[in-house]
This record gives C-alpha cells, sequence and structure tokens, in this order.
C-alpha cells in the first residue's frame, strides 16, 4: 500500500518533517465508483475480490501475483519466479480474513487530505497497471494535487519498458 498512508500522515500531521513524497502505484484520491465520483471502479469488482478470497485465498493470492507482476508480460525477463514466490510466500503469511478484510482499505477516500499536501510530490504510475487504472485514478489525483498545470508534464511509465515514455 503505503500511498494511502503517505497522503494521510501530510494530511493529519503536516510537512513540517518532510521535505518531499512520492505516490508510487497510486491508490489516492478515491478508487469507489460513485455518484461524486463516476470516473472510479464500479464496487463489484471489490466484491467480487472479497468472494475470491472466501473461495479459495491462495488461489486469489496466486492470481493476484500474476496480475501485480504482468507476469504474462514481464516474466521471467523482468520478474523471476522466484521474486514471484517470495511475495506470494509473505502474503500467505497473512490471516485469510486480514486478507479479506484489507480490501475494504482500498475504498477510503483521501479527497479531503489531498489540498493539505503543500510539499512537491512525484506521483508514479504505470500506464499497464492492472489494478489502478490510470484515466481513472492518476490522471484524478494530479488534477486535485494541482499537478496539471500548464507547466506541468505527465510521463507514465511505459508498458514494455518501465521507463517514461517520451
Amino acid at each position: 500500500m503505503g500511498t494511502g498512508e503517505v497522503t494521510r500522515y501530510l494530511a493529519r500531521y503536516g510537512s513540517d518533517r518532510v521535505a518531499k513524497a512520492v505516490l508510487i502505484g497510486v491508490i489516492p484520491p478515491f478508487v469507489l465508483k460513485t455518484a461524486g465520483n463516476p470516473e472510479g471502479v464500479d464496487g463489484q469488482v471489490f466484491e467480487g475480490i472479497k468472494a475470491a478470497i472466501v473461495q479459495g485465498c491462495y488461489a486469489y493470492l496466486g492470481d493476484f501475483f500474476d496480475n501485480f507482476y504482468n507476469t504474462d508480460t514481464f516474466a521471467p525477463d523482468r520478474i523471476s519466479g522466484r521474486a514471484w514466490d517470495a511475495s506470494f510466500r509473505v502474503a500467505v503469511t497473512a490471516s485469510p480474513f486480514a486478507t479479506y478484510a484489507c480490501v475494504d482499505t482500498w475504498l477510503t477516500d483521501f479527497r479531503d487530505d489531498l489540498p493539505k499536501i503543500d510539499i512537491p510530490t512525484l506521483v508514479i504510475p504505470g500506464a499497464a497497471d492492472r489494478f489502478l487504472p490510470y484515466e481513472a485514478e492518476t490522471v484524478t489525483l494530479a488534477r486535485d494535487l494541482g499537478l496539471l498545470a500548464p507547466s506541468a508534464r505527465q510521463r507514465p511509465l511505459s508498458r514494455r519498458y518501465g521507463r517514461p515514455d517520451r
């Protein structure tokens, strides 16, 4: 996770002890589709994730990491089987209940927190992110952080090479 915690920390405690922030693979501002957030992800997607966890936590985690690492595209050259295995082994040490319960934390609304961020913030999305749709989330975050000023540039990471597209 991380991006939500960074956002919430800066909103709650301020930036007196923080010079800069980086948000990688961004959850904020708000991922759930609602009347006030029509670009978000339909709530049934999250219900489906929770149902998959109940049906078989290990199977869900296997599918999760296949998509998280885009193994159909990046394995074995950019993600090794051992790296995938290491992530899977860490994840399965969590209780199935905790795995299930964490899904609802992804639905936290950070829109009121964003205006409180007053330090330079680097936002690093991935154009091939299968969980957090680039257009729906990153563009919204950039807008809400005021990053889409005339002088701002967006350079999503390349789908193929993991480096900024030019």
